[in-house]
């Protein structure tokens, strides 16, 4: 099976190898030049709308679909409007963590579980999952991963919900994880119009996701937020979960002798 690889970055965008298909993506936080003196043909590249989201401009035909594997895994890939592939291969060191930290005695809470590669990082070695994300569309497109990673038996519960009525309804039934898994949108909305912006609502689930976890677990909070950087992070969990020992930093993805930045995280063991 073919595999992810990004081939390049600069002036904003970025050069991908998606299995047989290679294209453009914008990549805001990549203002220098290229490292290629010019780049190759593509397949496709996303242009994006000022009123967001935008559209694909196909040189070539492409599949609506295909699969690749990357960071141990299958994906289903596929191009959508807003510029998403369904990979996102900067995880690719969380998901090492998550499998290390997980057992097939452990149950973990993955929201905005979004094509499910956290999820089942952890359901590769044995752990029970609950994954959770508002978009349905998404959520079997997570499926479709399941699927196509041979984990069909695996102890993972799907569901269509909004992550802070969910996490209501985990309160009032006393529920408990050894383990918790987040990347929250900037903004997001549900399809019952509820709404989630990460600087009004983030801290409040965190207290919510506090009330769940079992007295020894472990966390992991990813972000893709201008202004969430690392230490913005490790404060937030550290005033929310209290004395933890904790890991913050960039996620990147790595090309040639060089990285993309491409968010940041935190993540955290009580013991």
């Amino acid at each position: 099976m073919s595999s992810y690889e990004l081939l390049d970055s600069g002036n904003g965008r970025k050069l991908e190898k998606i299995g047989p298909v290679t294209v453009i993506r914008q990549a805001a936080q990549a203002f220098w030049p290229m490292s290629l003196p010019r780049w190759p043909a593509v397949d496709a590249e996303h242009i994006r709308s000022n009123k967001g989201g935008g559209h694909w401009q196909f040189r070539h035909k492409v599949s609506d679909r295909w699969t690749v594997s990357f960071g141990g895994m299958s994906f289903v890939v596929k191009l959508t409007s807003f510029g998403h592939i369904g990979i996102f291969p900067e995880q690719q060191e969380n998901w090492s963590w998550i499998r290390a930290q997980s057992t097939p005695e452990k149950s973990i809470l993955n929201l905005f579980g979004y094509t499910g590669g956290s999820t089942l990082a952890a359901a590769q070695v044995g752990a029970s999952v609950t994954h959770v994300d508002a978009s349905k569309g998404v959520v079997h497109w997570a499926r479709d991963n399941q699927q196509a990673n041979g984990l069909d038996q695996a102890n993972i519960r799907w569901l269509v919900d909004d992550v802070s009525k969910f996490m209501a309804r985990e309160q009032r039934r006393n529920s408990a994880y050894d383990g918790i898994i987040l990347d929250p949108p900037t903004y997001g909305r549900g399809s019952k119009g509820e709404t989630f912006r990460i600087e009004d609502d983030l801290i409040p689930l965190l207290e919510a996701l506090r009330a769940v976890v079992k007295p020894s677990h472990f966390g992991l909070l990813s972000c893709h937020t201008p202004g969430f950087t690392p230490l913005v992070l490790s404060q937030i969990v550290a005033r929310v979960f209290g004395k933890v020992t904790l890991e913050a930093g960039e996620m990147v993805v790595p090309y040639g002798s060089s990285v993309l930045p491409s968010g940041t995280f935190v993540r955290w063991l009580i013991q």
